[in-house]
């Protein structure tokens, strides 16, 4: 008698009703979720806003030194919001054989142990592009949750940044704190797009390297979710420029990681790019990831997936990307003006976008190689028994539950008021 097939590998609409209990646990989570944000944001409105309107070097520094723990505080709240609500792990692996691979001393180098022995977190370089397949809406909260355990000391979860819809600006709390953390409100126009996001981007990459700060900026190539309706029009495109579809993922794009990476690399001449290939258990190799994990069916459900597999590649940008040749590129927007000052170009030559092109179409094929590999062994490369990490989605230390809810922000405050007075 074959074993009962667990919940998260069925489809959410063939899955048993929420018990009472359930039902209470889910509420609670709105709860306190909605807690959370409020006390973000209202940190935000209240008392970082005003610090913004001062005209004062040092009251700017402690702004954005509080928008940065409020950013982190965010971080800390999806990480409790899995750990009392949704409990999961990552389990990391490494390419060891195509671009950038990692050795076993690699491996052993970036890999940081507590007093224990246990795996806490990855010792990566701090200034990085991150980028991954799209299944699910809740990709994104799993890697801001990742980013948690990336050098911990440096808490890359508050120096990550995102692009959205111009449409989220204005949603109440969310979109407000969206704002404020710095993150990139596109159109979804390329024509007006481009400059906003090279704009962006260059200034960020500016100040991160100036201010020997982290960086981290997340990027889905695909643009969106494998499902039904996407599937059809990633056919289309491989139809028209001629090459196969992928079966796991869809095809990229590769225009805004482009400009990105060419945007961001005279400025971060250290500047990584981190690959992620994530799979999600239970979703089978034809079917569609929102059909089992939704941010509903995750946290109200009680239902998240066991644990999330995820696959790194690490390449550096100026050495292994071929972003093509920056040394001759203007630095003024092509339409003239000087809204946009600084801006690494805004035009690339055809035959340098077509390289690039041809370079990240054969990374994904890669990738959904990789993925089918996966559904057939359980591993992502040929050897059956990679090195595995296995990290839980749980906080540090508990006093960070508080921070969570910004209940340290006056502390924070204060301490970045005293270094900037010291300094």
């Amino acid at each position: 008698m074959s074993p009962p097939t667990p919940p998260y590998a069925l489809p959410i609409s063939a899955r048993a009703p929420q018990t009472w209990r359930r039902t209470i646990q889910a509420i609670l989570f709105v709860v306190l979720f909605d807690l959370g944000c409020l006390m973000i944001n209202g940190s935000q409105l209240l008392f970082l806003l005003p610090l913004s309107l001062l005209p004062f070097r040092s009251t700017r520094k402690l702004y954005y030194s509080g928008i940065r723990y409020t950013k982190g505080a965010f971080g800390c709240l999806q990480i409790l919001m899995c750990q009392w609500f949704a409990q999961t792990q990552l389990v990391v692996t490494f390419e060891r054989e195509g671009v950038g691979k990692f050795t076993d001393e690699d491996i052993e180098n970036y890999t940081i142990r507590d007093d224990k022995g246990r795996i806490t977190g990855l010792d990566f370089p701090t200034k990085f592009v991150l980028i991954a397949n799209h299944q699910i809406y809740a990709d994104w909260w799993y890697a801001w949750c990742f980013t948690y355990f990336l050098s911990p000391r440096a808490g890359i979860h508050r120096y990550i940044y995102i692009t959205l819809k111009k449409s989220l600006r204005w949603v109440p709390v969310v979109g407000w704190g969206m704002q404020f953390f710095n993150f990139i409100f596109l159109a979804r126009s390329w024509a007006s797009d481009r400059l906003q996001l090279a704009s962006d981007l260059t200034h960020l990459g500016r100040a991160a390297e100036a201010e020997h700060r982290p960086f981290c900026f997340l990027l889905y190539p695909e643009g969106t979710l494998v499902s039904k309706d996407t599937r059809p029009i990633s056919k289309k495109f491989a139809d028209k420029i001629g090459v196969n579809d992928l079966r796991h993922v869809l095809l990229p794009r590769s225009t805004g990681l482009h400009y990105t990476l060419r945007s961001l690399s005279p400025r971060i001449p250290s500047l990584k790019l981190l690959d992620m290939t994530v799979v999600y258990p239970g979703i089978p190799p034809a079917g569609y990831g929102q059909s089992y994990y939704t941010l509903r069916s995750i946290f109200l459900d009680g239902i998240p997936p066991p644990g999330i597999h995820i696959h790194l590649r690490l390449l550096d940008v100026k050495g292994q990307v071929p972003i093509g040749d920056l040394s001759s590129t203007k630095t003024t927007p092509v339409d003239g003006t000087t809204k946009h000052k600084g801006v690494v170009e805004v035009e690339i030559p055809s035959n340098e976008k077509d390289t690039f092109d041809v370079w990240l179409r054969e990374l994904w094929q890669e990738k959904d190689e990789s993925i089918g590999r996966f559904h057939e062994t359980g591993s992502f490369s040929k050897d059956p028994a990679p090195p595995k990490l296995n990290i839980p989605i749980q906080l540090d230390r508990k006093l960070q539950i508080l921070d969570a809810f910004c209940f340290f922000w006056p502390a924070a405050l204060a301490y970045s008021w005293k270094r900037l007075r010291s300094g």
